[in-house]
């Protein structure tokens, strides 16, 4: 039986909720090949002391480095909120094949009173390679996540 976007998604809010219990922020992220977890990573900027450790970032840089395999375009990346403008450029230069994520990045700064943006739509509109794009994938579970930990919590 195919497992659905929602089942990897559930993967990626879950390891959002560990990075907030290992002392990042709440963003986690699955790499999937073929219906099948190969890899995941949450937000490790804090722990890592590393400011580009990002879920999305890190997970590809890790994965990469550990397998040497550096085309991903079989291979789609789950991500709990909608990637940043650096994640985004790794999945470009990786040519990841899809990308899915739950919150955009509008909504996120909507929580942060901040101005959004569509920061994969931005990036992969501008680039050689696209990733195929699925937003929105349980939503409002990425939501209440972020809003939880932003209202007592200062971005990065």
């Amino acid at each position: 039986m195919a497992k659905t976007d929602e089942f990897f998604m559930k993967i990626a809010i879950e390891l959002a909720i560990s990075a907030v219990e290992h002392g990042n922020e709440p963003f986690g992220a699955v790499l999937v090949k073929d219906n099948e977890i190969v890899y995941t990573n949450e937000n490790q900027i804090y722990t890592a002391t590393d400011p580009t450790f990002h879920a999305e970032a890190g997970l590809i840089r890790k994965f990469c480095y550990e397998t040497h395999i550096v085309d991903l375009r079989e291979y789609t990346l789950y991500s709990s909120c909608e990637p940043c403008f650096m994640c985004c450029g790794a999945m470009v230069w990786t040519k990841l094949g899809r990308l899915v994520y739950g919150a955009s990045d509008i909504d996120l700064c909507n929580i942060l009173g901040e101005n959004g943006s569509q920061c994969c739509q931005i990036v992969f509109n501008n680039s050689p390679f696209k990733p195929e794009v699925t937003a929105g994938i349980l939503r409002d579970e990425s939501l209440q996540v972020l809003a939880s930990y932003f209202s007592h919590n200062i971005k990065g």
